[in-house]
């Protein structure tokens, strides 16, 4: 019997189904499915009434959840002890966006609560960093999610999302995405970046088969030569420096066609290191 088994059971009882306790585990329903009868074939009794439409947990199976939950509980505040210092090296990859807007008071943060620790940095897109982490080399990364949601072998902690914009150079005329998409040529974020994949299938859904003039692999060059009158883009919102710096229009992008989700992603069988578990906490109080 594995202890992830118990940990499930109880997010089951709490979420009330299968199917709602799927995401917050990153298993699918079927998964969970498998090891409630794993663990009902270790007690030699059933968990779950399965008579009706939908499974009921029985009593014994609430027994053993508040069990659980006692014993990690406890186990947890032994592991969280203040005194007990978290040291050592963790090779963390993000990309660019997040480097320059969350990585600053994150560290910080980070220095705050375990100065022991000493943090690798390492800058790309989304899909090259998160094999960097399926392949061991990186710990964890701060990432855009895959359009798919992920593997469930992965660990996922959701931390912030971001709406997309289009941007127009500023004597530009037109007050819709559509509209300023027709008049202007239109300039590409890059393929190879999950968010350079959603800004392109919203032009498509919007002006299909429009056609680039030219593919860049950051907002700042993108802004840059859309204040010089080359084109419009759509891209993810941009920091409020850019928009101090640089002359250009934006219209905010409905966010149910255009939103990227920043998440920070380790392997599952990483996701109680404590080094690891350090680094989520400063980035999770960086960003409240």
């Amino acid at each position: 019997m594995k202890l992830n088994a118990l940990h499930t059971l109880e997010v089951v009882i709490r979420e009330g189904s299968y199917a709602a306790a799927a995401p917050v585990v990153n298993l699918t329903a079927s998964a969970i499915g498998l090891q409630m009868r794993q663990l009902e074939a270790y007690f030699g009794r059933p968990l779950f009434d399965r008579s009706a439409r939908h499974v009921r947990p029985t009593d014994f199976a609430r027994q053993v959840a508040a069990a659980v939950t006692e014993t990690l509980n406890r186990v947890d505040s032994l592991r969280l002890q203040d005194h007990i210092a978290v040291e050592g090296h963790v090779r963390v990859g993000i990309i660019e966006s997040a480097m320059i807007s969350v990585l600053p008071k994150a560290i910080r943060r980070l220095r705050a609560f375990a100065p022991g620790i000493e943090a690798q940095i390492t800058r790309g897109v989304s899909q090259f960093l998160l094999q960097e982490v399926k392949a061991g080399r990186l710990d964890l990364a701060i990432l855009v999610r895959p359009e798919r949601g992920g593997s469930s072998r992965m660990h996922w902690l959701p931390l912030y999302s971001e709406g997309f914009v289009l941007v127009s150079p500023p004597d530009s005329r037109g007050n819709s995405a559509e509209a300023l998409l027709r008049q202007h040529e239109w300039i590409r974020f890059d393929r190879g970046a999950t968010g350079g994949r959603i800004a392109a299938a919203y032009v498509e859904s919007v002006v299909p088969g429009k056609r680039p003039i030219l593919e860049l692999p950051g907002t700042d060059a993108i802004i840059a030569c859309v204040a010089d009158g080359l084109g419009v883009s759509v891209i993810p919102t941009p920091r409020p420096e850019l928009a101090r710096a640089y002359p250009f229009r934006q219209i905010s992008l409905d966010r149910a066609r255009a939103r990227r989700d920043i998440v920070l992603v380790c392997r599952r069988a990483d996701s109680e290191n404590r080094r690891i578990q350090a680094v989520q906490r400063a980035f999770s109080e960086a960003l409240h």
